[in-house]
């Protein structure tokens, strides 16, 4: 039964299939045996083995090994027909867990404080659920099993193996997790849903001297300081109020004694936006900014720059598909939400800029079970009612797509 495990008294799972509620112990034991377990980027061998038995056991075609530690199912339906591919991330994050239950991490310094246990269990149960039921569905779903979202970033290493082609993929969805809503509750909507990431970091070269002379010296601190204050005026003063960016300089390193000027400093930080135009704008600004500050004080830089993730952009109609799967599906007083955008970041972006597809959110959190701790959290924990809700979106979305 259901209730033997967490659940949420306002949800109504009524809307979900009896067979996919009667996985739901099943989901259940595969996440948390996955969250005992955890493993970081390119290192998820013990849950690499775990997806690929389960598929074994169903007799599910599957390739093995794919940018190192991934997976690549494949259920084939009653006839030929459009390719359909669901991505499910898999790796954890370098945090000690500290929550007290039966299936914490037994990895020191290892935890699943992201929820990508729960998207592997869901992305098997839809697995088990479609191979039992290929007279359901048309075409071809491919399921795949990302390694490595939380850095270096897998999506990439798996599309250039070929995981969108030998069938070619039309279109992909893939869900998160999100303790940002309450279980119950889908987070859908075209266009961007997530933001690009990149990164850069500075080291301004001044001259050091003595504390007491500082005219004989080039106070890199006082420039550094400058510096972060004048990037702030990036977001406020050169970007469209219209627009969303972020500037944040999460590192600054200088000085070794309260009595000494410091020749360098160096610091270092990350820049997000959701309109990819902005991706030529702002490192050019950032770099005039540095350089304009630097000048006026004598000091040298030296400017590195980096791009890890580009914005994550929803198809319109594969967000429409999701979003009317998601209507029929969860039955709640918010239900289905577009207003869930975040700056935080995924690789999924990638699997779209190669295909339309959709992202979404899948709420679940629960405060009444103290289960809404924020992703990344040492004691991040979710309602697992939420992952035969998750089982059942994929499910509706492959039988309205692959039809």
């Amino acid at each position: 039964m259901i209730s033997t495990y967490l659940s949420s008294p306002s949800v109504d799972l009524s809307r979900i299939r009896l067979e996919i509620r009667g996985l739901q112990n099943s989901l259940v034991e595969w996440r948390r045996n996955l969250h005992q377990r955890p493993e970081l980027g390119f290192r998820e061998k013990l849950t690499s083995e775990f997806v690929a038995k389960k598929l074994q056991e169903w007799g599910i075609d599957r390739q093995t090994g794919v940018a190192q530690t991934g997976i690549v199912a494949t259920i084939a339906g009653r006839q030929p027909g459009p390719v359909l591919a669901i991505r499910a991330d898999m790796d954890a994050l370098p945090i000690q867990e500290e929550n007290d239950v039966p299936y914490k991490s037994q990895h020191d310094g290892v935890m699943h404080a992201c929820g990508h246990d729960g998207h592997t269990a869901i992305a098997l149960g839809t697995a088990y659920y479609l191979s039992q039921h290929r007279d359901d569905f048309a075409g071809t779903v491919k399921i795949i099993f990302q390694p490595a979202e939380e850095g270096p970033g897998g999506a990439k290493p798996m599309i250039e193996a070929g995981v969108l082609t030998n069938p070619d993929v039309n279109a992909i969805i893939g869900l998160h997790l999100w303790n940002q809503l309450a279980v119950g509750t889908v987070g859908v909507r075209s266009g961007a849903l997530m933001a690009a990431t990149e990164g850069f970091r500075c080291t301004i070269m001044g001259k050091g001297g003595h504390g007491a002379i500082p005219h004989q010296t080039i106070d890199s601190i006082v420039v550094a300081s400058q510096i972060v204050n004048a990037l702030q005026t990036i977001v406020s003063r050169n970007v469209d109020p219209i627009e969303s960016a972020v500037v944040t300089v999460g590192e600054f390193h200088a000085g070794t004694a309260i009595n000494v000027i410091a020749d360098t400093a160096r610091i270092g930080g990350t820049v997000r936006y959701f309109n990819p135009t902005l991706g030529e704008f702002l490192p050019k600004r950032i770099e005039q900014i540095i350089a304009g500050v630097c000048q006026s004080h004598g000091a040298k830089y030296d400017f590195g720059y980096w791009r890890q993730y580009p914005a994550t952009i929803n198809d319109p109609r594969m967000a429409e598909l999701v979003r009317s799967v998601a209507l029929e599906v969860v039955e709640t007083p918010l239900g289905v939400v577009p207003n869930c955008q975040t700056m935080g970041a995924e690789d999924m972006s990638f699997f779209l800029q190669a295909v339309p597809g959709c992202y979404f959110f899948l709420g679940s959190a629960n405060p009444n079970l103290n289960l809404a701790y924020p992703h990344h959290h040492p004691r991040f924990d979710f309602d697992e009612t939420a992952l035969a809700m998750g089982v059942e979106i994929f499910v509706g979305c492959v039988e309205k797509f692959c039809r």
